[in-house]
């Protein structure tokens, strides 16, 4: 029965250890106070310690326990090994010390009671607090990795939107006012181009025409505007209004911006000398003959010598102005100057017929592929020739060259050229919000590298606890080790077993 007793192992709860040993009695209750004596000799103790690597690694870092001073003394009793009399006892004070500081731990065994109370707070504090620090600090690096790569992946997102955006201006991006300032430039001729190629509708408008009189009984013009860029081009609005080509084009001037001011507030009058020959006017000795005498002559009417003219003079010739206008007649300026694509009222006027056409050939198509029954055959059997002979292929092609023209005129990239032509600060405002969009992107790189900074600090924090934590558990194995060998030798060697140590 003793046999079995003996085999019978002692587990501990290691949450219970110090109140199990005090329960006991193998400590006593105020084992603190003593404690508090025995910190302050190690304190001074190792202040006078010699040069040796095993003591040194005892002393790095950690809490200066029990079984530490016991490893202290071993190894004195090496270097101070010379300071020992025939008595067999040390003389060095080093050895006395630490002798001393052995005595007091094991009065009242101190010691289990410290290193019980130092492998609780291992246990139930410092492990979790060190894993949960390090715990934190992988959660850390992952999210800093993951706002990272959006960040990065939102700022090439804006980059391609940016470019993306200069791609329907028609601009690289590398200069947007330029570039944009560029195609209103080249507008006219692009314009131009399309109202060359409007001359290929001829064929269209006859056909719309003749459709509409033949089933409509329609009299009047149909499409006013593309018959007048069918068969003039991209004309004048004057020309377009008035019916007459103008004498003079005046275009208005191209809002740029502001000029450099000038180094010199200074008018250049030219030459005097050449001037006065223009204007009639004959220069007399030093001076400037403005052909008035101011002697009477036998012609004059008045005082002063001033001929005003009679009556029956010549009359005085009158500037015809064209009705309507604030121009002489045959003179094409502001709007009047600009070309059909160019107005914005007559541009209106070009695509709306465009539309309707469309939507007549697109409605003719529908209607060939229905006119399979001898009714509907015979319904045009009266019609035009030119309504007769078209088929549904021709009519396509037709209709791809309307869809073709209309798409050039109103594609994004074009409605944003009028929109600068209309407004040159729309320039402005376009590239204020392409630059947002760069600006943005400019943001959002800094904050990826400000994450992947952060991200590198907290790898490097995790770097530093990894070694505490693993530090940490190997001496907690150490001393629970230590702590149930002690209390075995109090049981005649029963085993011992210390319960929930997890670091």
């Amino acid at each position: 029965m003793e046999q079995n007793i003996q085999n019978l192992p002692i587990d501990i709860q290691i949450s219970k250890l110090l109140d199990w040993l005090l329960d006991r009695r193998h400590c006593n209750i105020k084992w603190q106070s003593a404690i508090k004596t025995v910190r302050e000799k190690i304190n001074a103790a190792i202040q006078d310690m010699p040069e040796n690597e095993e003591i040194k690694q005892l002393l790095s870092g950690s809490y200066i326990h029990y079984f530490h001073c016991l490893r202290i003394v071993e190894v004195l009793k090496r270097t101070e090994a010379s300071s020992k009399n025939i008595f067999g006892r040390y003389s060095s004070q080093r050895m006395k010390d630490w002798q001393e500081i052995v005595s007091l731990y094991e009065a009242d065994n101190v010691y289990l009671a410290e290193v019980a109370s130092l492998l609780t707070r291992n246990v139930s504090y410092e492990g979790p607090a060190l894993r949960k620090q390090l715990a934190k600090a992988q959660q850390l690096q992952q999210e800093l990795s993951r706002r990272e790569v959006e960040c990065q992946r939102s700022a090439s997102e804006l980059r391609e939107r940016y470019y993306a955006a200069c791609k329907q201006y028609g601009i690289t991006g590398d200069n947007v006012p330029r570039e944009l300032q560029a195609l209103v430039k080249e507008l006219p001729d692009v314009l131009e181009k399309v109202g060359k190629d409007a001359a290929q509708l001829e064929e269209h408008i006859q056909l719309y025409a003749a459709f509409t009189n033949f089933v409509c009984d329609w009299s009047e013009p149909v499409l006013p505007m593309l018959t007048c860029a069918q068969k003039k081009g991209n004309v004048t609005f004057y020309e377009w209004r008035t019916g007459n080509v103008p004498a003079v084009v005046e275009r208005p001037a191209v809002e740029d911006a502001p000029p450099e001011a000038g180094t010199e507030n200074t008018i250049d009058w030219g030459d005097l000398g050449t001037g006065a020959d223009d204007l009639g006017v004959s220069a007399v000795g030093d001076g400037v003959d403005w052909g008035i005498s101011l002697e009477p002559t036998s012609g004059d009417t008045g005082a002063g010598g001033i001929d005003w003219g009679d009556s029956e003079a010549t009359p005085v010739e009158i500037e015809i102005v064209d009705a309507g206008t604030g121009c002489p007649e045959g003179v094409a300026r502001g709007e009047d100057a600009l070309s059909l694509l160019e107005n914005s009222q007559s541009r209106s006027q070009f695509i709306d017929e465009l539309m309707e056409l469309e939507v007549f050939l697109t409605q003719r198509i529908r209607e060939m592929r229905e006119e399979g029954d001898v009714v509907s055959m015979s319904q045009f059997q009266l019609a035009p020739s030119v309504i007769q002979k078209q088929t549904q292929e021709h009519v396509r092609d037709m209709l791809s060259q309307v869809q073709d023209l209309l798409g050039r005129l109103t594609s994004l990239r074009m409605q944003h050229l009028f929109m600068i032509q209309a407004s040159p600060r729309y320039v402005e405002r376009v590239s204020e919000m392409l630059r947002q969009k760069l600006k943005q992107a400019e943001v959002l790189v800094l904050k990826a590298a400000s994450m992947a900074e952060r991200r590198q600090d907290t790898l490097q924090e995790q770097s530093m606890l990894e070694p505490r934590v693993g530090l940490l558990a190997g001496r907690t194995r150490e001393l629970q080790k230590l702590i149930e060998a002690d209390i075995s030798k109090r049981y005649h060697s029963r085993p011992v077993n210390l319960m929930g140590v997890n670091i």
